[in-house]
């Protein structure tokens, strides 16, 4: 990034919106002065400067909370940034997820979001595997058997299709994203991957 094409303002800061990669989620809205920005190319961790000390602010510094960054995107007017994150534990000091976790009028969950979140709750219950789980249960029933569970799913979904009912095919549809999801998982494919694959075959083409 050419980092004279960001205008700083005249505290020598410039906002940064914190966006969840995976979802899009928006995490925190924090700022950065140059030498914040710089650290932050350079190392790919969230770095800020903070107003209240007056000194940089490395993300997880003391929580252990870091975020991964893997695109740093300026607006058009060149005044505001934006990170976009792979977030190791929580953004806020509350320990919510998001530092924005106060609706005021609540909207519904764009589907990106949702994915994520249910990706990253198989990775939580493959990593602790407690009683009771079914994801837990079917990682101890093996590949086969998860994979049993895609084709039988996907099958419930043609069924709902053929039957004309919009509510049975998001039901079945959802069982079997749930599933495939997990398969991902346990192959050792991330969101990123599949959405970097997903880009690469259907982004615009110039010409």
């Amino acid at each position: 990034m050419d980092l004279e094409a960001v205008h700083f303002d005249e505290r020598g800061l410039v906002p940064v919106v914190v966006q969840d990669a995976r979802t899009g989620e928006v995490l925190t809205l924090a700022y950065a002065n140059r030498e914040a920005l710089e650290e932050t190319l350079r190392t790919r961790r969230s770095t800020f400067f903070s107003r209240s000390r007056q000194a940089l602010w490395r993300k997880g510094e003391t929580s252990g909370h870091t975020q991964e960054v893997v695109e740093v995107l300026l607006d058009c007017d060149g005044d505001a940034v934006v990170y976009r994150v792979l977030p190791q534990g929580p953004a806020c000091h509350t320990g919510a997820r998001t530092c924005f976790h106060r609706p005021l009028l609540e909207g519904p969950k764009d589907l990106g979001f949702v994915l994520g979140q249910v990706y990253a709750t198989i990775e939580e219950r493959l990593r602790t595997l407690p009683e009771g789980s079914y994801v837990a249960k079917l990682h101890r029933a093996g590949l086969d058997r998860i994979l049993k569970k895609i084709g039988e799913e996907a099958g419930e979904v043609i069924l709902a299709a053929k039957n004309g009912s919009p509510e049975e095919v998001c039901h079945e549809a959802a069982d079997l994203l749930f599933h495939l999801l997990l398969t991902l998982k346990e192959a050792g494919v991330t969101l990123e991957d599949l959405a970097q694959t997903l880009w690469e075959r259907h982004r615009p083409r110039e010409g």
